[in-house]
């Protein structure tokens, strides 16, 4: 419905502290269960009828899953995806290599692989969840403009027809590729679009490569194929490059000629489509992903190449990241200059995924020799290799899994001892992440505390947890008895070596650290 200027706009006042969050898919939740979970106040609108019902994003990687832990529902998730124990190779419809998924992170992470689980079904999960909060979307209502002004932004809606004024402290931008606060703000969004079309398809099939608890990578000449299931369905979602044969003759592909294909290039024999789409893929990081009073979050600041299942994954990261900053400068909780660290770490990372996953997917569907040699040869031959490699395997789990995001150029990160430094995410033993649920700013020591740690953790109302030294943490590079402040999103803020309490304090008070434990006046 089309409104003129000219009709009356009415106007909403909100509460000092509120934020608005353009886009209700998985980024936006998780950014509203981030604010809900410290009692911030949100409003959260998406301009469509309700959560997606069609899914391209399958992976949920186990750092995900270790934020959802910290929430305390990953178990939740786990038990409704499909562990990704086995990943399979087949060449020309021969299976060329077995790469066995399933433990590559034991030591590393409480979860060990990724999970399969589709994206309509994990924003209603989310859903569920913010409910429990007292949260709810605001359907049917989009963001058509916004204004900031010196104490707050201005923002006019659509909702069921009827226009809205409203004003809240912080615009959030979870809102996708096409966002309309990236739009408003007028960001470059620079990068580019790959020049093969693809396609995705939920389907009911038989095949050698159809199976419940694996992936599949299928390569037939130039056309290549990915294959896993989907545990609630009992179905399986092909994602693949749209086949030359068809793209040469001009015409609408449709579900029909995919099925044909997939059974006389791959052996699949397709009993039955669910869902079937084809889409173009995009490389693109906004040039900022704050400016002002507003915030890019997930494809509204990045979009990439589906390798290595990231896209997702990445957005939550960014929620989570946006979501404890906000919180606490919105309760007086840390300086204002905190919220500019979320450019710095999200946007750094966002930038080397673009490259590094556009690289690999350039390999896995260019058709120059090289590339077809690669991955026909070479690959064959080294996958293998890592189900005995425990340097490779580990490396691998890093790459895929995004426990090896790390924050250490970032102006909250500050200090080392040993190994470690600030900024990375906190070594996992098993035991230590417990106290992470709490969400808050904690010492963490591993050894004895000292008295003077202990009463300055005391007076600030820093969570201290200390845990007996063994040789697993000095595998993983602790030192003993250092002091290591953990933000309240799993990673190290502050770093000292010899328990250094005055450079503790020098810290969290340029920081303007409150824990949130600590009651506010």
């Amino acid at each position: 419905m089309l409104i003129s200027e000219n009709e009356h706009i009415k106007e909403e006042l909100c509460m000092n502290g509120h934020v608005l969050i353009v886009g209700a898919g998985p980024t936006g939740l998780v950014l509203a269960l981030s604010l809900a979970q410290q009692q911030v106040p949100f409003r959260i609108i998406d301009k469509h009828d309700g959560p997606g019902q069609q899914s391209r994003a399958m992976a949920v990687m186990p750092r995900t899953l270790e934020l959802y832990d910290q929430f305390g529902f990953a178990d939740e998730i786990v038990n409704a995806g499909i562990k990704m124990e086995n990943a399979h190779l087949y060449i020309d419809g021969k299976e060329k290599a077995h790469l066995r998924l399933g433990s590559f992170g034991a030591g590393i992470s409480r979860f060990t692989s990724p999970y399969s689980y589709p994206q309509d079904e994990h924003e209603k999960f989310l859903l569920e969840k913010l409910h429990e909060y007292g949260g709810e979307v605001e359907w049917h209502t989009e963001l058509l403009s916004f204004q900031e002004r010196e104490k707050g932004v201005k923002a006019t809606l659509l909702c069921m027809g009827e226009k809205i004024e409203a004003n809240y402290q912080y615009i959030c931008g979870c809102d996708g590729a096409r966002s309309a606060v990236r739009h408003q703000l007028q960001l470059d969004f620079p990068g580019g679009t790959y020049e093969q079309q693809f396609f995705v398809m939920d389907m009911k099939a038989e095949g050698d490569q159809i199976g419940s608890d694996k992936l599949a990578m299928c390569m037939q000449g130039d056309e290549f194929l990915i294959l896993l299931p989907i545990r609630s369905t009992g179905s399986t979602r092909a994602i693949g490059i749209m086949p030359a044969s068809l793209v040469a003759r001009e015409e609408m592909v449709t579900s029909e000629n995919i099925v044909s294909f997939m059974a006389s290039d791959f052996g699949i024999d397709v009993k039955e489509v669910n869902w079937f789409s084809p889409y173009k893929v995009h490389h693109r990081v906004a040039e900022k992903f704050h400016k002002g009073r507003a915030f890019l979050v997930g494809d509204a600041g990045h979009i990439h190449s589906p390798a290595g299942g990231q896209g997702m994954n990445t957005g939550i990261g960014d929620a989570v990241n946006l979501g404890w900053k906000l919180s606490a400068v919105l309760q007086g909780r840390a300086k204002l200059e905190l919220l500019d660290s979320y450019d710095v770490e999200r946007r750094a990372f966002a930038q080397h995924l673009v490259k590094t996953t556009d690289s690999a997917f350039t390999r896995m569907v260019s058709s120059d020799w090289s590339n077809r040699f690669l991955r026909k040869k070479i690959v064959p031959t080294v996958v293998p290799l890592v189900n005995h490699l425990d340097r490779l395997r580990k490396k691998l789990f890093m790459i895929l899994s995004q426990v090896r995001i790390e924050y250490s150029s970032s102006p909250v990160s500050h200090g080392e001892a040993a190994d470690i430094q600030a900024g990375i995410r906190l070594p996992y033993i098993g035991e230590n992440y417990e106290p992470l649920q709490v969400w808050d700013w904690q010492v963490h020591v591993y050894g004895s505390a000292s008295p003077k740690l202990k009463a300055f953790c005391r007076d600030r109302g820093l969570a201290l947890s200390t845990f007996s030294y063994d040789s697993i943490m000095e595998g993983k590079g602790i030192k003993m008895a250092a002091l290591y402040l953990v933000r309240p999103d799993g990673y190290l803020g502050f770093v000292s070596p010899h328990q250094d309490v005055q450079g503790l304090q020098k810290y969290l008070n340029e920081w303007g650290i409150i824990p949130f434990r600590v009651e506010l006046e």
